[in-house]
């Protein structure tokens, strides 16, 4: 016993050391915050103070030597998650993670991003190229000076980091562009459907926004099926990734503030994930001081306030992408077809590296129009002899929009900010703005298409490539975008839903976002007289649904009691308030609801393309349940020989829903709480896909809101495992006053580092999903305290 007992000291002893060793080693991959660091390329001794919550502030003494420790900032901090950027970009994911990414890959060589982007770069000025080789150089003196252990996710995957350029930082602004551009997934939904259900019909299911009717398109269902009868028998839609498409921004003036001075707030919503999309930081040299929140990769503040001006984004939803059907000469399969006769294919092979097995080749071919999309993106929606090519305004050689973010971050007034965003392309955003001297205004810049008269798509669906009605006809002029300054009402805010009258000449889109989290907004600025930085946290972390409020009383109306279970539930749902706060059981139940009805009412019309297309759409269970233009025949289930009512569905989908949710969370309903069932997370990549990994990577926390609150958190109810988990949300939250800027305030869902070990990892996480910010001061009295260290920087 004695020598047993012996052995299992010495093997606990053994593991403990490795452990400790282990430990020790990861820890080693953590950057210095404090000290000295001897760097060449930089011009001059650099200062980075690390505040309370490691937010770098950098004092250089030229705007070179500002960018360059920006790029050693996020090479220390968000090292793997640049490579995955790059590689994202680049379509190199399969190098790493094997087989399994090798269609998204396709994809992403298909559109060739980096090559645009380096076309893009080729184009820009001397000035813009000296700021991005100044930012690379930083993040490889860092990749040079740092001898310790890689990150975790580079030793667990054998990959070495390579020299960061100004490609890869143009192309990640591509990959940005990529997720706040959903058009083109659209389409081709729409030509999917099209093999199912009617131009009519289509039109129901997918209708514009606001909806004010049909909108006056040709019949392409019939359309499709003069040009090819094959075209009536595609296969089954292919799910696409979800968008970041949401935001939130506004705006008031000194009349509407206690302070007589504007404030202006923003939350961009965009996809969690771990670490987040934004590093915070302040950059400070002569003719540079700047805060606010940066894309690692890329030396840029997008989002925040210099010492005059504060801005910020939403995302306008334009409809800057259309889909071409190319017929492919049949005499040469070279050549399609275009107006003036055939064309030939320019042609590229590519080669994508695989791990774990054999290089797969790759050959692009592009049109006139644009790439062709990859057959695993258009899988059985085309008969051989077709294609579909992609027009987007990101793939034109001249890009000057590092440009503009740059200039952007110099401008002191409202009209040399107006002068910058001239050169912005995309993709078009809801610029809000306001000034210490009291001005506010709003401009949507970017590059949105001139479609002609005689196009009678609207970039809605797939147009015949050989038809030249359906080339674009330019851009709208930058004059004619929309903009305003000092409005009369002395307030602005924008939502994603429309933001031009319906007399405006141009077409930006008709695909804007419901009007619920921008009528909230509305009421709220309007309902006070006098608001403050509190009162703008208020309304950031709001979680009354507007569409719960107005969509609840059309179920309640047409709702039977049933049993006593589904009758106890119709009380409480009568008396919710429509707060969808995280310890509440009504909004899941009524979520939930909304899901069992949503496949009663579509899935039977929509067969084996329901799963696809399976998600929460208001605008057309609304338009259908108030039997709008005779919607209601929808609720009828084709495949019985009786004809179902509206009524009669609703009914059906509630104790659907309780069994469901029984299934899922027990069958004692006092435990149910929408935080629970609703968590936010944030997915790592790629190690939320690797089970014993996940739980160390991933972050979840329990959080209220929903997909049409203020304070969002986006669910996806066609995904099985979790339909209520929130996705996407709030990245970032600012509020900016310009009466005391150095009193404004910040948060990003995360933390500052990358790396999991670090105890800034998610030490804003936390803050975040209970509405609590950092402070976002220039003022050095201010971000000393309590600082974490100071790191100099030398030649």
């Amino acid at each position: 016993m004695r020598v047993r007992s012996t052995i299992w000291k010495w093997l606990a002893g053994v593991l403990a050391a490795v452990l400790l060793g282990a430990w020790w080693w990861l820890r080693a991959a953590l950057p210095p915050l404090a000290g000295e660091l001897q760097l060449p390329g930089l011009q001059a001794p650099v200062s980075i103070v690390r505040d309370a919550h490691a937010v770098p502030h950098i004092r250089a003494q030229s705007a070179h030597d500002a960018w360059f420790a920006l790029g050693v900032v996020h090479a220390q901090d968000r090292l793997w998650q640049m490579e995955m950027n790059r590689r994202i970009a680049g379509g190199r994911l399969s190098e790493i993670a094997g087989g399994a990414t090798l269609d998204t890959d396709r994809f992403l060589r298909s559109l060739g991003l980096q090559r645009v982007a380096a076309r893009n770069l080729e184009r820009l000025d001397a000035d813009s190229r000296a700021v991005l080789d100044a930012y690379a150089a930083g993040v490889n003196a860092w990749l040079q000076a740092h001898d310790g252990p890689l990150p975790l996710e580079f030793q667990l995957l054998g990959v070495q980091p390579q020299p960061w350029t100004p490609v890869d930082a143009l192309a990640w602004l591509k990959v940005m562009a990529l997720d706040l551009s959903a058009n083109w997934s659209d389409e081709l939904l729409r030509l999917r459907l099209s093999s199912r259900l009617t131009s009519a019909q289509i039109q129901e299911f997918l209708p514009p926004t606001p909806y004010a009717g049909p909108l006056p398109v040709t019949d392409y269902v019939a359309l499709y099926h003069r040009l090819e009868p094959r075209l009536s028998a595609l296969g089954p839609a292919v799910p696409e990734a979800a968008f970041g498409l949401g935001s939130n921004n506004w705006v008031v003036d000194g009349r509407h503030t206690t302070s007589g001075k504007p404030l202006l707030a923003n939350d961009p919503h965009l996809a969690l994930s771990a670490p987040g999309i934004w590093y915070l930081v302040h950059l400070q040299a002569p003719g540079l001081n700047v805060i606010g929140a940066t894309l690692p990769g890329v030396p840029l503040v997008v989002i925040g306030r210099n010492q005059r001006i504060a801005w910020g984004m939403t995302n306008t939803k334009p409809d800057t992408q259309d889909l071409y059907i190319e017929r492919i000469d049949p005499a040469d399969p070279t050549r399609y077809l275009a107006p003036d006769g055939a064309r030939t294919f320019s042609e590229r092979e590519e080669l994508i590296e695989v791990r774990g097995a054999e290089a797969v080749p790759l050959r692009v071919r592009e049109t006139r129009h644009g790439p062709l999309l990859p057959d695993a993106r258009v899988q059985g929606t085309l008969p051989p002899g077709y294609a579909l090519a992609l027009r987007w305004t990101a793939l034109d050689d001249d890009d000057p929009t590092f440009r503009a973010g740059l200039r952007m971050l110099a401008a002191r007034d409202w009209d040399s900010f107006v002068d910058a965003l001239r050169d912005f392309r995309g993709p078009q955003q809801n610029f809000v703005y306001a000034d210490v001297d009291g001005h506010i205004g709003f401009i949507a810049p970017g590059r949105v298409p001139l479609r002609k008269p005689e196009n009678d798509l609207l970039g809605l669906a797939p147009a015949p490539g050989w038809d030249a009605r359906y080339d674009w006809d330019g851009y709208i002029p930058f004059e004619a975008l929309p903009r305003r300054l000092d409005p009369p009402a002395g307030r602005i805010s924008s939502a994603n839903d429309r933001i031009v009258a319906a007399d405006y000449p141009y077409y930006l889109t008709a695909e804007w976002a419901p009007p619920y989290r921008g009528e909230r907004i509305a009421a709220w600025l309007s309902a006070r007289a006098r608001h403050d930085v509190e009162d703008f946290m208020q309304l950031q972390g709001d979680q009354r649904s507007g569409m719960a409020a107005e969509f609840l009383p059309r179920l309640l109306a047409l709702a039977s009691a049933g049993d006593a279970d589904t009758r106890a539930w119709l009380q409480r749902l009568r008396q919710w308030d429509a707060v969808t706060a995280a310890d509440r059981a009504e909004p899941l139940v009524f979520v939930a609801w909304l899901r069992e009805l949503s496949r009663l009412i579509y899935a039977d019309e929509l067969g084996e393309m329901f799963a696809a297309t399976f998600e929460l759409r208001p605008t057309f269970l609304a338009n259908v349940l108030d039997d709008r233009d005779g919607q209601a025949r929808w609720c009828d289930d084709i495949g019985t020989p009786r004809i179902e009512s509206c009524a009669e569905q609703v009914s059906a989908a509630l104790p659907a829903a309780l069994a469901d949710l029984r299934r899922r969370y027990g069958s004692d309903e006092r435990d149910w709480r929408w935080g629970a069932a609703h968590p936010a997370v944030a997915e790592h990549r790629p190690f939320s896909h690797v089970a014993w990994l996940k739980p160390l990577f991933e972050l979840r926390t329990p959080v209220g809101g929903d997909t049409y609150t203020v304070d969002v958190a986006r669910h996806f109810i066609g995904r099985e495992a979790e339909p209520f988990a929130a996705t996407h949300a709030a990245s970032l939250r600012m509020i900016v006053d310009l009466a005391a800027p150095d009193a404004s305030r910040f948060v990003i869902a995360g933390g500052q580092s990358g790396q999991r070990l670090s105890p800034y990892y998610a030490d804003q996480w936390a803050l975040w999903a209970t509405q609590q910010y950092l402070p976002m001061s220039m003022r050095e009295a201010d971000y000393r305290r309590g600082a974490v260290g100071e790191l100099r920087l030398s030649p």
